[in-house]
């Protein structure tokens, strides 16, 4: 069966437009502003023409256009980071309120990957709770989180959504980095922050730094996908090219007089000549404030940069250090005003890199710019898998509650516990006098729920048919659309959950067309294939015989 992918997009869009119009709107709920992290913002490359092209995120020739429009240079003067490629401008797109910028980051995906998925899930819950628009703030996460124009931007955005409200209150919601950039906004706008914002939740923020994370990214890059799929999408070393020219992530480095219970550690194996001239193999620890940075400065002193058949010289740049040193002050001076709730939420049981080891006692580093080239080993703590949960919690704030949820730096934005946290801190729906968020590890199934708990085998749901009105169309006639959901599971759990629509095309001819489009989530391999396989072919079977039966 051949597919028409445009026509399977507008399709779907279809379906969804649909179930959304179809949703319960609260109108006494307050405006939400999304704020993502880094990395976390769809960037366009707009020509000198006008013309406009996505350059993060795309999965499809996705290095090249990374190194070619986005490799940049920081001007001092400014603080901005500047493209190198003169013959463009990067622009955060701002359709559907600022939402489009963080939801999917690369929209051409058809099949679902979480990588790319951002917002998406907590947007289709908060629309579920009943809110009818939801905004988002997207920005070139490669700048600084206190740079003025973005500040600027912030400001016109929150306060459009305040009039457009009618003058409530603005609840914010940032993820990661975007904590850091909504203090600082905070800490520059301390009386427009009280009469403009109510409640503002911070998901997994970096507010002592992400230590491990950061020393690596500035030395040898950061790897967004693994395994064959990394070879889809932007290459460690591009990235590490980039970042070396990005204050946002130097902003993200450990202030030096934050007190942990032990301070990071870099660890470089190192070959040493004796006062006798042999060789000896010795681990150099690094753990006194910006001792870590003169390591770094030397392994960078030579790095360059190749763009538009130029080598230009790439090493670690002290100018961006000493701006994110003046950020760290501003955001550690922050404080909350009266009447604004304040929220922490961070993620918790995961591997997080703290101590960075480069080299071994049988393969040590020669030459320290060797390093950039040399593979990390960590040694971890507690946290979401980027940041120790020792920074996650201490943002310096006068915290309604700070609450730990088992889950990854990314991956926490699709755990069902982060939306019941979220929906309960931010009033929406009906108040459960017996939720407690901060000891939310048994939850109470309704009666739906349970039933399907105790399903035990893949089966299907419910497969009906949903006549609609009769209207004729170019290509042929309409006669219906069928769904099919499957939902797998075992032992009390649920495992794939699957649904498919099939449509039907009566042309008056010979053949009948039946299109089936079904999508996919949860369990493992084999039971997504299985759940799939039978909810195609339920919504497909139905399809079929009632074309059948309407011919007959």
């Amino acid at each position: 069966m051949f597919v028409n992918i445009a026509d399977l997009i507008h399709k779907v869009e279809g379906w969804i437009l649909r179930e959304r119009q179809r949703r319960y709107v609260d109108k006494d709920l307050n405006p939400v502003l999304l704020v993502p992290g880094i990395g976390g913002s769809i960037l366009n490359a707009v020509y000198e023409d006008g013309t406009t092209e996505r350059v993060w995120v795309r999965l499809f020739a996705a290095d090249a256009e990374f190194r070619e429009k986005l490799y940049s240079k920081f001007d001092p003067k400014t603080g901005r980071t500047v493209s190198l490629n003169e013959k463009i401008r990067i622009e955060v797109p701002q359709d559907e309120h600022g939402i489009y910028s963080c939801d999917i980051l690369d929209p051409d995906v058809i099949i679902r990957m979480n990588v790319v998925y951002y917002f998406h899930d907590l947007i289709e819950k908060m629309l579920s709770w009943g809110y009818e628009q939801v905004f988002g703030f997207g920005y070139d996460f490669r700048q600084s989180n206190r740079l003025p124009e973005i500040m600027d931007a912030f400001r016109k955005k929150i306060e459009k959504m305040y009039k457009h409200a009618g003058g409530k209150k603005v609840k914010i919601v940032s993820h990661s980095m975007g904590g850091l950039l909504v203090k600082c906004f905070l800490a520059l706008n301390h009386e427009f922050f009280e009469k403009h914002v109510d409640t503002w939740i911070a998901i997994t923020a970096p507010w002592q730094g992400a230590p491990g994370f950061v020393t690596d990214c500035l030395l040898t890059g950061v790897e967004f996908l693994k395994g064959w799929q990394k070879e889809l999408f932007v290459a460690k070393w591009s990235t590490h090219q980039l970042l070396i020219e990005c204050p946002s992530l130097y902003e993200l480095m450990s202030p030096p007089d934050f007190k942990w219970k032990r301070p990071p550690e870099l660890h470089v194996w190192r070959k040493c000549e004796t006062s006798n001239g042999s060789c000896s193999v010795e681990k150099a620890v690094f753990n006194r404030p910006y001792s870590c940075v003169e390591v770094m400065a030397d392994a960078l002193k030579d790095n360059t940069l190749h763009f538009n058949g130029e080598v230009l010289p790439c090493p670690f740049n002290y100018d961006i250090l000493e701006w994110s040193n003046k950020t760290r002050e501003l955001l550690k001076n922050a404080s909350l005003p009266k009447g604004v709730l304040f929220y922490n939420i961070y993620g918790t049981s995961q591997d997080t890199p703290f101590d960075v080891c480069y080299g071994s006692s049988d393969c040590p580093i020669e030459n320290l710019s060797h390093i950039l080239k040399t593979e990390a080993t960590f040694t971890c703590v507690d946290g979401d898998g980027t940041v120790p949960v020792e920074s996650a919690k201490a943002d310096l704030l006068d915290a309604v509650a700070r609450v730990g949820i088992p889950g990854d730096h990314r991956g926490i934005l699709l755990e069902e516990r982060l939306f019941r946290v979220v929906k309960h801190w931010l009033k929406a729906g009906e108040p459960d006098p017996f939720y407690n968020p901060i000891n939310d590890y048994v939850v109470i199934p309704t009666p739906a729920e349970y039933d399907e708990y105790q399903r035990s085998h893949v089966e299907i749901s419910f497969a009906k048919h949903r006549q609609d009105e009769q209207r004729g169309q170019s290509h042929g006639h309409r006669q219906g659309e069928f769904i099919a959901a499957v939902i797998s599971g075992s032992n009390g759990k649920i495992g794939a959950r699957a649904e498919a629509h099939a449509t039907v095309e009566d042309d008056g001819g010979d053949f009948v067309e039946v299109s089936t489009f079904g999508v996919v989530e949860g369990g493992d391999a084999g039971e997504r294939k299985l759940a799939l396989d039978k909810a195609m072919a339920a919504a497909s079977d139905k399809a079929t015989n009632v074309a059948i039966g309407c011919r007959g």
